[in-house]
């Protein structure tokens, strides 16, 4: 048996499907498109059930790529558990009668059922399976009230036998079943309510997303940095690095060994700058993304729960069409400013495929990461504050100008911002740590794999001195157009295995403020790290990524020389 949830966007329905499932859980793509979904195992008595969470949708007359999919998926469930806001009733139960209209086994889940005792609603339950037909059952998913009883009710799902009705009609029918089960009395707002209100406007809404966004970026970059300064490092260097020392003296000098063991200098073993498998193979992505990962998703799971989100990309929605994207798009973006990689892992919230490309390639050309900007303020700030200025000032405007431009020319569309703002409601801390594993758990898995084929390809290629060719082959292009040292090369080439270092290789090369001022924008628009650049890769596609690139690159040595000039 196949259970599809189904139901709008924003009704508890993933929160329904972990209650309903477990741990035991697999998220991905609907073949042919970018539109995820989960898919999990429960039982109902002795027999194993297939549980499908379909993407939110409002209507089974599609009007984005989400709600094609909910509909395919339609066609495969034999029974639906149709999840429903209790604290909505008028809005939600239009899917419920197109449901009932498709003459499948229904059940209705009526969540959210504690938040309708806080706002005055009074639904008679008996009154609404009589007019429904089907099984409805309140339930609280975040505590997991109910789910018992719908599990125990999915053999009892009714199927009507209603012909269709006109979008008209349907709307008549949803307001007389509201008039007869539903009941609301008044009272007086909560404070959660009265914050809510608040987060839209735009004088306390401004105000309020400044203070979450600082809140969001010092909260990643804490637990990110804690978790690789308090577990990671210590575990690599008194665990690991004897491994690999020892490794390193069986093996000997040889292509085998630069290619698993990598370089090692003193007798010490350098996780970043080794560029072996089983030092930058696996430093990479454990100690320096996964981290990031953990509480970039940590913090993105607490803002979605809590219902956050929506509001953000409201108040930013006009701001973000200028540059060819919608409101979301700023959560990525600001999230770059701490990593890169989560920054691109969050382009997934954009709906459109043209979306994800931009804030992508914005991410990766005009968002310095946090170590760079470490390094931007330590070295460049030393020859002034004016220089820092100059540097993050020229990303900016490489950010705006950039974005017009794509915006114009990459093809596709930027659909408008109709979204469903939620109440705010505190989050379910077991939910919240499911989210975080599955999340967590599919990057290690998709990532990985590639970054230890990078390792190999980039050693292979470093060994046959395909590196020295592009350092000779670039060295013109750096010393006239970017009126750089030739010495600048190595540490440009460096910034594709960690930014910082590189801008760090830069400080004895005796620059002038000018040049350090290049070579920064530079180090920032041009490649991104490694790591950075493999989620590029996984996100965008092969073909995608080398537009990317080729753009980033462009828009550097452009950049970079206009800089030069001025300078």
């Amino acid at each position: 048996m196949r259970i599809l949830l189904m139901g709008n966007p924003n009704v508890g329905k993933s929160v329904v499907f972990s209650r309903l499932t477990g741990v035991h859980v697999i998220s991905s793509n609907y073949p042919g498109t970018t539109v995820g979904y989960s898919r999990g195992f429960g039982k109902i008595g002795d027999q194993q059930v297939e549980i499908i969470d379909a993407p939110g949708t409002y209507t089974l007359e599609p009007t984005c790529e989400a709600e094609r999919i909910a509909l395919k998926l339609l066609e495969t469930g034999d029974v639906v558990v149709n999840v429903v806001d209790a604290t909505n009733l008028e809005r939600n139960l239009y899917l419920t009668l197109q449901l009932l209209e498709r003459n499948v086994p229904v059940v209705v889940a009526l969540n959210m059922w504690d938040d309708t005792k806080h706002r005055g609603i009074h639904i008679d339950l008996d009154r609404l399976r009589e007019m429904l037909g089907v099984p409805v059952i309140p339930t609280v998913a975040l505590t997991g009230e109910g789910i018992r009883q719908v599990v125990e009710s999915i053999p009892s799902a009714a199927s009507l036998d209603v012909p269709p009705r006109s979008s008209d009609e349907r709307w008549v029918t949803v307001g007389h079943i509201v008039e007869q089960a539903q009941q609301v009395t008044h009272r007086h707002h909560t404070w959660l309510e009265r914050l809510a209100d608040a987060s839209v406007r735009p004088l306390t809404g401004g105000i309020i997303a400044l203070a979450v966004l600082a809140g969001t970026f010092v909260l990643i970059r804490l637990i990110g940095e804690s978790l690789i300064g308090y577990v990671v490092d210590p575990l690599f260097d008194t665990l690991w690095a004897p491994v690999i020392l020892r490794i390193h003296e069986l093996m000997g000098p040889g292509i085998l060994h630069d290619i698993v063991v990598g370089e090692i200098a003193g007798g010490e073993v350098d996780f970043v700058e080794s560029f072996g498998l089983l030092t930058s193979g696996l430093y990479v992505p454990f100690g320096m993304v996964l981290p990031y990962i953990l509480s970039f998703y940590l913090v993105l799971g607490l803002l979605e729960d809590v219902g956050y989100l929506p509001r953000l990309a409201v108040l930013m929605d006009t701001v973000m069409h200028r540059l060819g994207l919608h409101g979301y798009a700023i959560i990525p973006t600001l999230l770059g400013l701490g990593c890169n990689v989560p920054g691109i892992l969050a382009t997934r919230i954009l709906e459109s495929k043209r979306e994800r490309f931009v804030a992508a390639t914005l991410i990766s050309i005009a968002v310095p990461c946090a170590a760079l900007q470490a390094m931007v303020f330590g070295l460049v700030g030393e020859r002034g504050v004016e220089y820092v200025a100059i540097v993050y000032g020229t990303l900016f405007a490489v950010w705006i100008l950039l974005g017009i431009v794509l915006r114009r020319a990459v093809r596709g569309f930027t659909p408008e911002l109709l979204i469903e703002i939620p109440p705010y409601r505190l989050p379910a801390w077991s939910s919240l740590v499911q989210k975080l594993w599955m999340r967590a758990r599919g990057f290690v898995v998709e990532a990985v794999p590639i970054i230890l084929g990078a390792i190999v390809a980039i050693n292979l290629l470093y060994a046959v001195g395909v590196f020295d060719a592009i350092a000779d082959v670039t060295a013109p292009v750096v010393t006239t157009v970017l009126g750089l040292p030739k010495e600048a090369v190595v540490a440009l080439t460096i910034g594709f295995l960690r930014k910082d270092v590189a801008l760090g290789m830069m400080g004895p090369l005796s620059l002038t403020s000018g040049q350090l001022v290049v070579g920064s924008v530079v180090l920032a628009m041009s490649f991104p790290c490694i790591a950075t650049f493999v989620v590029l890769l996984r996100e965008l596609g092969v073909r995608d990524m080398l537009k990317a690139t080729a753009l980033m690159l462009a828009a550097a040595i452009v950049v970079g020389g206009l800089l030069n000039l001025v300078l």
